[in-house]
Parts: structure tokens; C-alpha cells; sequence
């Protein structure tokens, strides 16, 4: 009976694996394993596949709950946690907007196009989506700067232009992985768990 569990068990494991993979494959083009990609082509396709994930997380919070954030009331009584100081929903989508204009200047070495500071006055949903929006528009630009013989250069000790564009996608899915929590406690099913 044990073994009858496994393999069924193994089977749904396999489709599991084959669909995602299909489902991968549709969407990108075939290369052939061991071909040399630009750094700027394979960069900004992951910074693509965050904002593909994070702009449809931003926008599925309503207007009147932009500015929601986790208090004590919420959880269990007694849980001893602190919350004077947690971010809102739209402090930490425009935090994403400031951080994606820091990390990208240091990308490409170009000075941001806004008033980075001035982001966190940003008031009401749609000027903080669009202020998000407008950060990896800058951000694309900033990654089609990477080369072959500038990827791996010193920006700051041993950060280079390519850790730091990483960094960029990490920082960015850090907060992610926190406004899904902040949709779900709002009952709304984050755009990604929809599919």
C-alpha cells in the first residue's frame, strides 16, 4: 500500500513538473543550452519577470485599503509583537519605486529622473502606481547599459553593476513576499495565485 502511495505520489509530482515546464516553454523562445546571452538581454528579463509579478500585486490593492497596515488587533491576543512602527501598503510600494531608482543608478551610473526622496509624499493609489511604473521604465534603461566588459566592474568594493541589478529583483521580491500578506489580510487573492 506504502509503495502504491509513492509512485502515485511520484506520478503527480512528474505532471506537476511537465505543466509548469510547458507553460515556461510557451512563453519563452527557444535557446539552446551552453548560448552566451548579453547581459543586458538576461538581466532585464528578470527585472521583466518582477514587474510582470509586482505592478498587478501593487494594483490589486483597492484605493480605500492603499494605505493599510498589519496592527496588534489583527493577530492573536497576547502575541507580544510590536507594530508602532510597520510600514503601510503604499509606503512600501513607493520604498520598491525609490529602491528600484537607487539600485538602478548604480546600474548604469545615470542620475534618476525624479526627485527620489520626494516619492515617499506620494499620496492616493494611482500616483504611487505610477510612480512605480515610472521607476522601472528608468530601470529598464539602466539595465540595457550592462555589457559583457562592464558587468562584473567594482561599482562600490565588491558590489558590481550585475550584483547590484540582482540585488535590485531581490530587494524588490523581499517586499513582494510581504504585500501578498497584506492582501491576503485584506481577503483579496494576490494577482499570482489566481493563475
Amino acid at each position: 500500500m506504502m509503495m502504491k502511495r509513492i509512485v502515485v505520489a511520484l506520478a503527480l509530482a512528474g505532471c506537476c513538473v511537465t505543466g509548469v515546464q510547458a507553460q515556461m516553454d510557451a512563453k519563452e523562445p527557444k535557446i539552446a543550452a551552453g548560448t552566451i546571452i548579453e547581459p543586458a538581454k538576461s538581466f532585464d528579463g528578470m527585472l521583466k519577470g518582477f514587474e510582470e509579478e509586482f505592478v498587478p500585486l501593487a494594483e490589486a490593492m483597492p484605493a480605500e485599503k492603499f494605505d493599510f497596515a498589519p496592527s496588534a488587533a489583527i493577530f492573536v491576543a497576547g502575541q507580544g509583537s510590536e507594530y508602532a512602527t510597520v510600514s503601510t501598503f503604499r509606503a512600501m510600494v513607493l520604498h520598491v519605486a525609490s529602491a528600484n531608482y537607487f539600485y538602478a543608478s548604480m546600474v548604469s551610473g545615470t542620475k534618476p529622473d525624479v526627485d527620489v526622496k520626494a516619492l515617499a509624499d506620494i499620496k492616493g493609489k494611482d500616483q504611487a502606481i505610477e510612480a512605480l511604473k515610472a521607476s522601472f521604465v528608468f530601470a529598464h534603461k539602466a539595465f540595457g547599459t550592462l555589457t559583457a566588459k562592464n558587468a562584473f566592474e567594482s561599482v562600490r568594493g565588491t558590489q558590481t553593476r550585475a550584483s547590484l541589478a540582482g540585488g535590485l529583483v531581490a530587494h524588490g521580491f523581499d517586499h513582494y513576499g510581504q504585500l501578498v500578506e497584506y492582501l491576503r489580510m485584506n481577503g483579496i487573492v494576490p494577482p499570482a495565485s489566481r493563475k
